[in-house]
């Protein structure tokens, strides 16, 4: 493929089109966050969101988890397991990120506009993980709409 291979437009609609279970990593109650706003976007484009923020309780009336095993532990026992971990971290944290969301077996990982970590998104395309990096799903959502696409 020409081009990144993180922002092949292809995965970005699988994973749009295809995957309904988001966690959210860095989820913030703050509307001036992006995190928040994009959780908004999910959640009135029919995405399940659990935040992941050890910092909040809730968001969007949602209940937080304070980290990713927690969440994929509660999202197991209602048989909705996590799909996509959504990453809204500094670059240089979000490895740890995805390493967990290996570990959970979510299907992709998705890391916001400025989330670069090339090592740990080639960690997770080994593993048989999507992924989108340096993207965001409220940017794609509307253009895969335009497109025809979803």
């Amino acid at each position: 493929m020409i081009g990144d291979p993180y922002a092949d437009p292809a995965a970005i609609e699988q994973v749009l089109r295809n995957l309904r279970v988001w966690a959210v990593v860095g989820c913030s109650s703050n509307p001036i966050r992006p995190s928040h706003s994009v959780t908004g976007t999910l959640l009135r484009h029919g995405f399940e969101v659990l935040p992941v923020n050890p910092r909040e309780r809730e968001v969007y009336g949602l209940q937080a988890y304070p980290d990713l095993a927690t969440a994929a532990e509660a999202a197991n026992v209602e048989g909705r397991p996590i799909e996509v971990v959504d990453v809204f971290r500094r670059a240089d944290l979000a490895g740890v990120h995805i390493d967990e969301a290996i570990a959970i077996g979510a299907k992709a990982v998705w890391l916001q506009l400025g989330v670069i970590d090339e090592a740990a998104a080639a960690r997770a395309h080994e593993a048989g993980l999507l992924v989108v990096m340096d993207r965001c799903p409220a940017i794609e959502l509307p253009r895969l709409r335009q497109n025809g696409s979803a």
